[in-house]
């Protein structure tokens, strides 16, 4: 990888990778063997399994104070605030408010006609697994191979070098969520990651963001393995093989629990073996990992609601879900989100029934709905997609403003994936993940003209500095050109 301005970048990213090989990152937790024996009072030596065995090495690129003047803000969580100042200091929003005074060596961001929002989060990206250029070798990101692949991470097939990352950070996303794909009942877990240009999967990953587990529902599962002859093969398999899996889940979180119980009491006890795919699933029963989970159909939604009541846990957000509009309460009792595209529809029978007034109608319902792109093209445009949503929305009657509609590619997205109070808001305390947009962000024309992470400039319009150009993408036509 390379960057134009080569001083500047080079000295960048090595600045992030020693930076990261010397202290472990902010906010990662001790990394260490899979399973640790912690000796306690007694004679016992205690078994815990260690949950974050790669953790974040990402550390924020260096940040100065900024102060961005007079724009018209929206904050992610339905406030629009007009001529407003925001401060960044050390990567976080120290202030937020009209006539703000610059601190001595600020860097003065003149905003005036313009529109601030937070950074882009994405909650459906396969950017890193199915990198670009699409081609077979790429196709890393589905484990298709048996219905229950909880054991593998999406991680672990990341490619860093993705050019579609630098895309993405053009259209102002900041954080992004990677998934596996849905030809499972169990996928594996997903992973956060923070845009920036790394050598490591771990110098991207979010800091202390929930581990998720996808699962896909319908034919996607069914088609797979009923064409091999084998279970799933319809709703009702998909239905036996889930239930099946989470049996298992709990009596193996039972035998551990019961062993802890013994161990910590200074009782002879032998540890269960460790499973990983069991350990994602134990995971979220005990609700460390977020279920996202890939559902069309209503009725399949409802299904899948009562199946978590019955096992315990919780389903944060269904994907794709285009029939959601008709279950707004049914998400809304569950505390279950529904991410959705604009007016993708109709491409099989499962997903005929879509209506462009889908995100519109959740929000009007009192659900959370949020966007997302499954696309390395529409991620790139996720402020159009919404806008595209609420116009529709609008033309039925319904009466959302811009500034809630704005918590649908920000907020919305960042409650789904836990990192909430870290990121999605324009409040003060908050990591400085800011887009300062060249005219409002809704309009065909606005582009991303500035955009912070951690409030570090990492992309201007134009400015060749800060244009990272991958191996893949030297020599070739646009090259640098996001």
């Amino acid at each position: 990888m390379k960057q134009h301005g080569l001083t500047a970048g080079l000295a960048s990213l090595l600045a992030l990778s020693l930076a990261a090989c010397g202290n472990g990152g902010e906010g990662g937790s001790e990394g260490g063997e899979r399973a640790s024996r912690d000796r306690g009072d007694g004679d016992t030596e205690i078994v815990r399994i260690d949950t974050n065995p790669y953790p974040s090495t990402y550390t924020p690129a260096p940040s100065g104070v900024t102060l961005i003047r007079g724009a018209t803000v929206y904050d992610g969580i339905g406030g629009e605030l007009a001529d407003t100042d925001i401060l960044i200091r050390d990567g976080r929003i120290a202030e937020v408010g009209p006539g703000l005074e610059a601190p001595e060596g600020a860097s003065i961001v003149d905003a005036q006609g313009r529109f601030v929002t937070p950074g882009v989060i994405d909650i459906h990206s396969h950017l890193g697994v199915y990198p670009s250029p699409a081609a077979n070798a790429h196709s890393d990101g589905n484990e298709a191979t048996e219905p229950v692949t909880a054991e593998v991470w999406a991680e672990h097939s990341v490619w860093p070098q993705d050019p579609g990352f630098d895309s993405a950070l053009a259209g102002g996303v900041t954080t992004l969520h990677i998934l596996p794909g849905s030809a499972n009942l169990f996928g594996g877990r997903g992973v956060t990651l923070r845009n920036v240009p790394s050598r490591t999967v771990q110098g991207m990953k979010f800091p202390d963001a929930p581990y998720t587990l996808k699962m896909a529902c319908g034919e996607n599962p069914a088609r797979v393995y009923g064409n091999r002859g084998r279970s799933p093969a319809t709703d009702m398999g998909n239905m036996a093989g889930y239930r099946a899996s989470w049996i298992e889940a709990s009596d193996y979180r039972d035998s551990w629990h019961e062993y802890w119980e013994q161990a910590e009491a200074g009782e002879e006890a032998e540890p269960p073996t460790e499973d990983l795919e069991l350990n994602t699933l134990m995971g979220v029963l005990e609700g460390e990992i977020l279920v996202q989970m890939h559902c069309y159909r209503a009725d399949q939604m409802a299904q899948v609601l009562d199946m978590a009541d019955e096992f315990g846990y919780q389903v944060s957000v269904f994907h794709h879900a285009v029939e959601a509009y008709k279950i707004p309460d049914l998400l809304s009792e569950a505390g279950t989100c529904a991410a959705v595209w604009a007016d993708w529809g109709g491409f099989k029978m499962e997903a005929y029934d879509s209506i462009r007034e889908n995100l519109p109608l959740l929000h009007a319902n009192g659900a959370c709905g949020m966007i997302h792109s499954d696309s390395a093209l529409g991620i790139q445009r996720l402020n159009h997609e919404v806008a595209k949503a609420l116009a529709d929305g609008r033309r039925m009657g319904l009466e959302i403003s811009d500034a809630d509609a704005v918590s649908w590619f920000t907020s919305r997205p960042a409650r789904g994936l836990g990192i909430f109070e870290e990121t999605g808001s324009i409040e003060v305390g908050k990591r400085a993940d800011i887009v300062v947009w060249s005219g409002h962000p809704f309009s065909s024309y606005s582009i991303a003209d500035q955009v912070y992470i951690d409030g570090a400039l990492m992309y201007e319009a134009g400015n060749p500095e800060l244009q990272t150009v991958r191996d893949f993408m030297l020599g070739q036509p646009g090259e640098g050109e996001n």
